[in-house]
């Protein structure tokens, strides 16, 4: 049943006391036109300048002359300062983590993880940048040799959601940065404050840097605070060579020809629909721990959010029940206080949105648990749900859309082949599961002709990646690789070399061409 609690006294006086530690001006967040709301209780908590067109294209310019003498810092030197960065994130992650959870409405646990992801990608790329190599290339002209270098690309254009409003900023600034490009942020118009102190924080990075005798430009990093017009900048902008968006399929329809119109690339990360299948071998007290953090955290507004559940028929009728419970009984509420579990959606279109596909479901017969507004004692402008359990017959309709909420529609299968084809049935890719005992069916879902997302798990869900790996989908999802791994070459550009050690000049492929 929800949790009732008096709202705090006031977020909007925590706020800048939480802003003024992390060392944001107070400039930054106070008399501004956007108006920052923390969804927790609906409240205004701050008015953030925002940044205008010629101010972001100056940035822009600043961040493209910074990055002409930050790829000529050697690449462990670069590392140092992520190392700081790190250092700043860890003596500052409660503060953060607290920020995070009030603009964003996560639970306690959530908001500190979220740091966490960011100090650990710092860990990564400190690492990371003793080890930008490339190859050594066998040739098949003597006394020659062929290799592949690795160079700093140019400025690296950020946008940002409100999800994980910090943490996805730090995949990609982290990997740039030790890559030698300067970076320039559009964070969710959503989430501005959170920008704004990570921005503060990584300033105090750079003075740490500096004063240890670090070589760093001025306008190596920038933060653009604005909507759809400030992002059209970055985005059309010829000294940005790279720009890294995560959001909405729709989003990235418009910004990834845009970006392409000017032969630049593109890390997009965009919807997921994602998947789990529950076998007739699977352990279920696992499997519903798996499904219900998959499913509810964060409020279903994950990217990698559990949407789609598929349970085979010998099963449902004993496992569907269980989560039906968890559906009625878990806590929802204020998330900073301890034993909540689901937080508020983000603003009113998000309420909007899960009512119109519940409405969708139940006029194609389906069956819902929850799905209604829950009053957490704050009042018409924070909107608390119940997370939605969906028993439909068919994957048809809402069942293929993203909806950023928390809704799981649970569909019934008998054949496994049938239900492979089934999970794949869907324009997204980006994350899935299955759950199950059978190697067999774990290793299918693993191959060719198995799941065909970006990211595959057995026996956990599909929500909660790691930085160690590359963290990216197919299809819609937009085909972008960010965080681990390899995905550092993305913010590089590729050189091969053929270094000539001899006295004669032969040529590839047996070419003559013999001037007399």
């Amino acid at each position: 049943m929800p949790s009732h609690s008096s709202p705090p006294l006031s977020f909007a006086a925590e706020v800048p006391a939480l802003l003024a530690e992390l060392g944001v001006d107070a400039a930054r967040y106070t008399g501004g036109a956007l108006k920052a709301r923390s969804p927790i209780t609906g409240e205004i908590i701050a008015e953030v300048s925002g940044t205008g067109e010629a101010e972001a294209g100056a940035a822009i310019a600043r961040a493209h002359a910074a990055f002409l003498e930050w790829r000529l810092v050697p690449a462990p030197r670069r590392g140092e300062l992520v190392r700081l960065l790190g250092e700043e994130l860890r003596a500052h992650k409660e503060r953060l983590g607290r920020l995070v959870s009030i603009e964003v409405g996560k639970i306690t646990s959530e908001g500190f993880g979220e740091v966490q992801e960011m100090i650990d990608i710092c860990d990564f790329a400190v690492g990371l940048s003793r080890q930008l190599y490339g190859l050594t290339i066998a040739t098949e002209r003597p006394e020659h040799r062929m290799q592949e270098t690795w160079h700093p690309l140019g400025v690296t254009g950020i946008i940002s959601a409100f999800n994980f409003p910090v943490a996805v900023w730090s995949w990609n600034a982290a990997l740039a940065l030790v890559a030698g490009n300067a970076i320039v942020w559009k964070p969710s118009e959503k989430t501005p404050l959170t920008a704004l102190a990570t921005d503060a924080l990584l300033d105090r990075a750079l003075r740490r840097f500096k004063a240890e005798g670090g070589s760093a430009p001025d306008g190596l990093s920038a933060v653009l605070i604005g909507g759809r017009n400030v992002g059209e900048v970055l985005v059309d902008h010829p000294q940005v060579p790279l720009v890294s968006a995560t959001g909405s399929t729709a989003m990235g329809r418009a910004v990834g020809p845009r970006v392409a119109a000017r032969f630049g690339r593109t890390i997009l990360e965009l919807g997921g629909n994602n998947a789990a299948i529950v076998t007739p071998t699977a352990d279920f007290d696992l499997t519903l721990r798996g499904v219900v953090f998959a499913a509810m955290g964060t409020a279903g507004q994950r990217c990698t959010t559990l949407r789609r559940l598929f349970v085979h028929d010998s099963v449902y009728d004993s496992f569907v029940p269980r989560l039906r419970k968890a559906y009625e009984s878990v806590p929802v509420g204020n998330p900073l206080e301890e034993g909540n579990l689901v937080g508020p959606l983000i603003d009113r279109a998000a309420f909007e949105a899960q009512q119109a596909a519940l409405a969708e479901a139940r006029a194609a017969g389906a069956s819902v648990t929850g799905g209604g507004r829950e009053d957490a004692g704050f009042g018409p402008d924070a909107y608390y749900v119940r997370p939605a359990l969906v028993e439909i017959a068919e994957q048809a309709g809402p069942v293929e859309k993203e909806t950023f909420a928390p809704i799981l529609y649970v569909i019934r299968y008998s054949d496994f082949d049938a239900v492979l084809d089934l999970h794949n049935a869907v324009p997204q890719g980006l994350s899935s599961s299955i759950f199950t005992n059978d190697v067999r069916e774990a290793e299918t879902f693993l191959s060719a002709r198995g799941s065909d997302c970006g990211i595959a798990n057995v026996n956990i869900g599909p929500s909660g990646a790691e930085i160690g790996g590359a963290f990216g989908g197919e299809k819609e999802t937009g085909g972008g690789r960010e965080s681990g791994s390899d995905a550092w070459k993305a913010y590089m550009r590729r050189a091969t070399n053929t270094i000539n050690y001899g006295r004669t000049l032969p040529l590839a492929q047996g070419v003559k061409f013999d001037v007399v």
